[in-house]
């Protein structure tokens, strides 16, 4: 008997998360730590982080889905 197909996601999708979590991770963390008070300053300008996921926030998005799209399209031919 063949066992099921199970849905395994694409190697573009984690590649696209792993984007989006160090593009964007940095610049959240700052604006996290200013918020709890952690900075001196609570108004930072933090124009490096904010290049970085201003750079790989779209790419990583799109690798996502594309990750996502090329996996359920996967699925469903080997169902």
């Amino acid at each position: 008997m063949d066992s099921p197909a199970r849905f395994k996601l694409t190697n573009l999708f984690w590649i696209g998360l792993a984007l989006l979590g160090l593009g964007t991770g940095p610049l959240l963390l700052i604006v996290v730590a200013a918020e709890l008070g952690l900075t001196s300053d609570p108004n930072p300008n933090p124009i490096g982080p904010g290049l970085l996921a201003f750079l790989t926030f779209w790419p990583a998005v799109i690798l996502i889905v594309w990750g996502l799209v090329v996996s359920i399209l996967r699925y469903r031919k080997a169902t």
